[in-house]
Order: structure tokens, then sequence, then C-alpha cells
């Protein structure tokens, strides 16, 4: 039988506050940076070199933010299980086959309370693999272990598990 895809979804971290953050301290480094290169006010009671704080600005304000920007989170259901891959961490696709999950429902959840956050997260809870919102497939693995895959379309995403359950 064909591996088909029954649900796909790719998120990415779109968080007006995560980026409003990421605008303040580029701005902070920005205008630090020239301040101290450029008119030759150091910065702080021990100033980096120049070529640091260039170097420490490249990394912290460019490269951080770029780095959260090309972060995604992609799912799918397939035929024989629930796939997940959160780039750039996973290099392959993660699978979790239906063989191995007990139970599994939509969940609301808190992801700072319960979690710690966003992104791929290990608590007492389970594992929880997410990037925005509050909506998740909460699955109970056979081996007692729990793994919460934040969606922003739950519906979807369960029916599609439902249906590939079924076949």
């Amino acid at each position: 039988m064909e591996n088909k895809v029954l649900f796909r979804e790719t998120q990415k971290f779109r968080s007006v506050i995560l980026w409003v953050c990421f605008a303040l301290v580029i701005g902070s480094l920005l205008y630090r940076s020239i301040q101290q290169i450029v008119f030759d006010i150091p910065f702080g009671d021990k100033p980096f070199s120049d070529t640091g704080l260039a170097m420490f600005f490249i990394f912290f304000g460019i490269g951080f933010p770029a780095f959260f920007y090309f972060l995604n989170l992609t799912t799918e259901v397939r035929n024989d299980g629930i796939y997940y891959k959160f780039s750039p961490m996973h290099i392959k696709w993660q699978r979790i086959s239906f063989e191995e999950i007990e139970g599994c429902e939509v969940k609301k959840y808190r992801p700072f309370r319960e979690y710690g956050g966003y992104g791929i997260r290990y608590t007492l809870k389970g594992k929880a693999y997410n990037v925005s919102g509050v909506m998740g497939i909460q699955l109970l693995l056979r081996n007692g272990k729990r793994v919460l895959i934040g969606t922003q379309e739950p519906d979807k995403f369960m029916d599609a598990i439902n249906k590939a359950r079924a076949l």
C-alpha cells in the first residue's frame, strides 16, 4: 500500500511578541555598536573591541533572529503513523507508528505553564513539539510516555489520524 499523506501542516515561529523582542534587541545592539564604532563612545565599563562588538551584533542581532525565522515544525499523518520534523534540528523525519499509540486526543494546553514555552520540550508531562498557539494532539504511547504535537488545525489533524487508523 502506498504511504499516502493524509494531513500536512507546517508551522513557523511567527509570534508578534517574539519579533518585537528581536527588534528591540537588534535596535539596542545597533545603537550601541554605532555609538562605539562610529562615535568612539565605549559601550560599558569594560567594552568589547570594535571587532568583538561587531561579531556580537552579527551573531545576536542577525544570526539568532535568522535561526528563529527558519525554524519550523512540519507534521504529517500517513497511513503508517505520524511523522514530524522540527527543522533544522531534525534532519530526518521522526515517526510514531500507530502501533505505538495507545490513545490520542485534541488538547488545549498552556505552553508556558505546562511545557515551559515553545520549541522541543522535555518535561514531567512528556515531550512537546510546538511553535505557536494553544492547541495540540496529545499522544499516549503504549510505553506510557506522552507526546504533544502542537497544531493550528486540530480537527483536521485528528480526522486524518482516525482515517489512517481505520485503514
